[in-house]
């Protein structure tokens, strides 16, 4: 059925152009060089296009009028005595997404050189934001505005009606599911922080700290520890505290000033994951710091020479 389509639209596209004389099929006088320039903006922003106008042995004309258009946007300059030209495209109200600007130079009412560029404005490009930028044209204007009954005998006003109403109702459906993720999110948002404050009513009620360091139970593990290990257990055992208790201060710190749950989470998990070799490091820190101490301890103070 497509392939049919595709050849009845390919013969009609034929027919149309041979009838065409070649006559017309002419290359423009003016060549329009744009400058190189990556138009990125943010909605509301302006976009300024510059370049220059030649002919064919690239010779500039003074005068030629230059018309810069983007939807219903448009602007005129026209070029100095070097061909150059210079419009901006003011306070461009658009979704995210990429834009043609057509470029059109004319010489008394005569089109004589046609090229185009892009701008893109910046911003997450959703479903949502790729429909709205085809309703924003002038062409979906019209026809949203329209009544299907102006176009009873305009088959292609037709087909454009019922093209640009079908585009609605899909912005219309990608609103409504956005709308169902939100209060999802909002449900999902409320249900965790009341978890957080159950939890953190729990650890107020049992007085808990960063870990069981303290107690009978820690006591009794410490003194159960041969001698010539336990500073070094003691030493370990508290450097896993104050870590495990910097760690929460910085995860709370980040909800406390509108941080996500997730970022948070990955704070706190990033200073809490000791490495074997962060470890080793500070055993050895704390064997050599022993090491000194018993140095110091064991030598003997000399006495003066008489």
């Amino acid at each position: 059925m497509y392939n049919n389509k595709a050849i009845v639209t390919g013969l009609a596209f034929v027919m149309l152009f041979s009838f065409i004389p070649t006559s017309q099929a002419e290359l423009f006088d003016f060549i329009i060089e744009l400058d190189g320039k990556d138009n990125v903006i943010q909605s509301g922003e302006s976009v300024v296009v510059s370049g220059r106008v030649v002919d064919h042995a690239y010779k500039a004309t003074r005068g030629i009028e230059v018309v810069m258009k983007t939807g219903g946007d448009t602007v005129k300059a026209f070029t100095d005595p070097d061909g150059i030209f210079r419009g901006e495209l003011k306070n461009l109200e658009r979704n995210p997404g990429t834009y043609s600007i057509n470029i059109i130079a004319s010489w008394y009412g005569k089109v004589k050189g046609i090229t185009n560029t892009q701008f893109q404005v910046e911003g997450e490009i959703t479903p949502v934001t790729i429909l709205q930028q085809k309703l924003a044209t002038n062409e979906a204007k019209r026809y949203l505005s329209a009544n299907e009954s102006d176009f009873e005998k305009n088959p292609i006003g037709q087909m454009l009606f019922k093209y640009y109403h079908g585009v609605l109702e899909k912005l219309h459906a990608e609103n409504k599911k956005m709308q169902e993720v939100e209060v999802e999110e909002t449900y999902f948002e409320g249900q965790r922080k009341i978890a957080d404050e159950l939890k953190a009513k729990k650890i107020e009620e049992h007085k808990l700290d960063a870990g069981t360091h303290g107690g009978m139970g820690y006591e009794d593990y410490i003194s159960g520890l041969k001698p010539e290990i336990r500073d070094l257990v003691v030493s370990q055992m508290n450097h896993t505290k104050n870590t495990f208790q910097e760690a929460q201060t910085v995860r709370d710190e980040i909800l406390a000033n509108g941080g996500t749950y997730e970022e948070a989470r990955e704070a706190y998990l990033e200073l809490v994951a000791m490495s074997r070799e962060s470890l080793e490091k500070f055993n050895d820190e704390q064997l050599q710091e022993d090491a000194d101490e018993s140095s110091e301890e064991t030598e003997e103070p000399q006495t003066p020479e008489e």
